[in-house]
């Protein structure tokens, strides 16, 4: 089979190359799928640099997300069934075919083609783990959101929307602007702006949704309100922020971290919870991943490399088979 993969660490496109390897062996606990779809995230670009979490020894497999259909099934395994549509997390699915753990795989929503299957999991998990579980939003608070026009993003504003709150999202570019308005922000505000005193004149945020960091934290901190909560998720500006413990102690908010893929490995039975509720909001229509471009298998470097570069508006999707 053909799979992308990492030879040395540095920039997307450079490191990135297609080779055959063999079709791997699913092991006890495992499932084997033949990939269908695959999503582009940011730990993609993390993973290609060596500055993600998980450092998988050279060469590796990029990839973490992906809609396919079960190929065949390890020792142990009876949750899926050979041939049924599935979606699924765990580093190395930018291939033909993938063996994953077997608590990674779920039902696609029927509701969704492929494309959309594939971004599904993650962003929607993060973002609903990060409003309901971590920052308990309520409807009626206000929800800010930081890079609402990217793939994590708009599933925030997907669900904080559907949550029954006024949401607030912030963009890079005015010409990111409408993509956060279709995934239901109700002001959209622009980060080279003084968005701090613009979301302060509206009233605050009782929950910020935060996977920028950097500059884009210590102005959430300014705006989130008293007994706010500001729900850290990730660095895509490329800095860690200081988390100032007087500032918190003096305005009465908290910031909360959240590293989704922890559940799965913690609380299983919670990330099951929450992909029934999404999969039914889904299939009513109320949320879909915001699929911006699909791309076939050989251009997947590329693509990679172009969400590196901040270039992209909703999510990049690579088709690998029909």
């Amino acid at each position: 089979m053909r799979a992308w993969r990492v030879f040395s660490h540095g920039e997307p496109s450079v490191v990135m190359a297609l080779a055959p390897v063999p079709v791997p062996e699913p092991a006890p606990g495992e499932v084997l799928i033949r990939t269908r779809a695959v999503a582009v995230n940011f730990p993609d670009v993390l993973l290609a640099r060596g500055m993600y979490q998980e450092r998988p020894p050279i060469p590796f497999t990029p990839g973490i997300e992906l809609c396919g259909e079960v190929a065949a099934l390890g020792d142990g395994v009876d949750s899926v069934a050979v041939g049924q549509r599935v979606v699924a997390t765990a580093i190395g699915v930018m291939a033909e075919y993938a063996a994953v753990p077997a608590w990674s795989v779920h039902s696609a929503p029927d509701s969704l083609d492929d494309a959309a299957a594939s971004a599904f999991l993650i962003a929607y998990q993060t973002a609903w783990f990060g409003l309901h579980q971590r920052a308990a939003l309520q409807s009626g608070e206000t929800l800010l959101v930081n890079a609402a026009a990217g793939g994590v993003g708009t599933a925030a504003c997907q669900l904080g929307a559907a949550a029954g709150a006024t949401v607030i999202g912030i963009v890079g570019s005015s010409a990111k602007a409408p993509a956060a308005e279709a995934a239901g922000a109700d002001r959209v505000l622009l980060r080279g702006e003084d968005w701090v005193a613009a979301v302060k004149a509206a009233g605050g945020a009782d929950v910020v949704f935060d996977p920028v960091g950097g500059p884009s934290f210590a102005g959430a901190a300014k705006a989130v309100n008293f007994e706010g909560r500001i729900v850290v998720v990730g660095f895509a500006s490329g800095e860690v922020p200081p988390v100032r413990a007087d500032h918190a102690l003096v305005k009465n908010y908290s910031v909360l971290g959240l590293h989704w893929a922890l559940y799965q490995r913690k609380r299983p039975e919670l990330v099951a919870e929450a992909h029934t509720a999404l999969t039914r909001l889904a299939d009513e229509g109320v949320i879909r991943p915001a699929v911006a471009e699909t791309v076939p298998f050989e251009d997947a470097a590329d693509a990679v490399q172009r969400l590196a570069d901040g270039e992209t508006t909703g999510r990049i999707v690579v088709v690998v088979g029909e």
